[in-house]
């Protein structure tokens, strides 16, 4: 899928659009936990993203059905031949609940298996205390936000197609309902991993932003120089990392973002050999 231009947005807006998205997707989470069958590292909660939906969606549930949630528009939506929709604008986690309950019982699930707390914390929200989701006040923040989900997955999809016609082990491209995040985590043997990736924002950086990782981390003096483009990050992890105002400021986002997993790699590799 061709890069889509990311115009430039109120990074306040698509904070909140983020954190709403983010406690939706964790119905995604809770469904996966509850009725997928377990895996290694937990693999079986993690996402896809789905372009024809717009958003991310689940391994197969017993059904064969898959849970999703479009982005653009905060909807939650069962995946299959009759397809059923929730919009989750004014309405409470409770409520979202009740949905849910209905129709995984309807699909002979046990519907109280989806409340089993989460086995990690999200960052503090007025929906974690019965607050509503709301669309109405923040724009075209949800859309933003999809379309910059959907950029990253194709952009890390084509390093991933990369790497592993080098022979390199990198697994495709998923998201990790804990941190929101897409990744690849490639292994490169003897205990040492390269991740590359994308996160809506968080409390390091509160924009979007691609990064390429690395573990076990290299001494901070030892690091390669990178272009103006990105930085190393060094608190509390060590990343190679680019911000969207340097993204949606460049005259060729797509290219940009190309030309910063390429350069990053190739640190990160040389960093770790």
């Amino acid at each position: 899928m061709p890069w889509q231009n990311v115009p430039r947005a109120n990074f306040m807006f698509l904070h909140a659009a983020r954190m709403q998205a983010h406690y939706a997707t964790q119905w995604l989470a809770r469904a996966a936990r509850a009725y997928i069958a377990e895996q290694p590292n937990d693999w079986h909660t993690n996402l896809g993203w789905d372009d024809a939906f717009g958003g991310l969606v689940t391994h197969p549930l017993p059904d064969g059905s898959r849970l999703g949630l479009r982005i653009s528009d905060l909807t939650l939506a069962f995946l299959d031949q009759h397809p059923h929709e929730l919009a989750l604008d004014g309405r409470a986690e409770a409520e979202v609940l009740t949905w849910l309950r209905g129709h995984v019982s309807a699909r002979n699930l046990v519907s109280g298996k989806l409340d089993a707390p989460l086995p990690y914390t999200l960052p503090d929200h007025a929906l974690a205390l019965g607050g509503r989701y709301s669309l109405d006040e923040y724009g075209d923040a949800f859309k933003v936000l999809s379309t910059w989900y959907a950029n990253a997955h194709a952009a890390l999809s084509a390093a991933q197609r990369h790497l592993a016609s080098k022979k390199l082990k990198a697994p495709v491209v998923r998201c990790w309902p804990h941190h929101f995040d897409l990744d690849t985590l490639v292994e490169l043997g003897r205990g040492r991993t390269m991740g590359l990736g994308y996160c809506p924002g968080d409390e390091f950086c509160d924009e979007p932003y691609f990064y390429t990782s690395m573990v076990p981390e290299p001494s901070i003096p030892k690091l390669p120089l990178l272009p103006a483009m990105a930085h190393w990050h060094t608190y509390k992890f060590l990343a190679a990392l680019a911000p969207a105002h340097k993204i949606v400021a460049s005259h060729d986002q797509g290219d940009y973002v190309k030309q910063f997993l390429d350069v990053s790699v190739s640190a990160a590799l040389n960093a770790l050999r």
